[in-house]
């Protein structure tokens, strides 16, 4: 089993995929919530305004202390990240490759040599599964390909080796 899933075909820039770093990754999704809770997609930068806000009369409140509070809430990510069901949204892969302007349709190629292709336009609802409490996908992994909706979230695509833009 490959531990990459590259992206290759009608992109600017052909990428390689490795789910092993994803976990680290700050776009990660909670997936035991995900499903069951309503999803709002957030802006990068305007959570960083509020995050550093909040930080800021923190401090002023508190001053520049770290009260234990903090050690705690770190210890929770942590156990968290090493606990937790994650995946990420594809799309965010996809920005990065650049597809071309004429591209149409993006195919999963997997393991088995099956091959499942969905129009481009489709790709905002695509998430990888890559992390099953806490433990990388290593039988038939690396990433399990979901829909956001969840009507595959039983019967994922799996033994994903490489995602084709044509």
């Amino acid at each position: 089993m490959e531990a990459i899933i590259p992206i290759t075909g009608n992109v600017q820039y052909a990428i390689t995929l490795d789910p092993g770093v994803w976990i680290f990754d700050d776009r990660r999704i909670d997936l035991k919530t995900f499903f069951t809770e309503e999803h709002i997609e957030k802006d990068d930068l305007e959570e960083y305004k509020k995050e550093m806000g909040k930080h800021w009369s923190r401090e002023i409140m508190e001053g520049a202390t770290f009260p234990p509070t903090l050690k705690t809430e770190k210890t929770y990510e942590r156990t968290k990240v090493l606990t937790g069901t994650f995946g990420i949204a594809l799309h965010h892969f996809l920005n990065t490759a650049q597809p071309g302007t004429d591209a149409r349709t993006l195919s999963f190629e997997t393991l088995g040599g099956e091959v499942h292709t969905f129009p481009l336009a489709q790709a905002e609802d695509f998430i990888f599964k890559f992390s099953d409490e806490g433990k990388p996908l290593l039988e038939d992994g690396p990433a399990h390909l979901l829909f956001k909706d969840g009507s595959n979230i039983d019967n994922p695509i799996r033994n994903i080796i490489g995602i084709k833009v044509v």
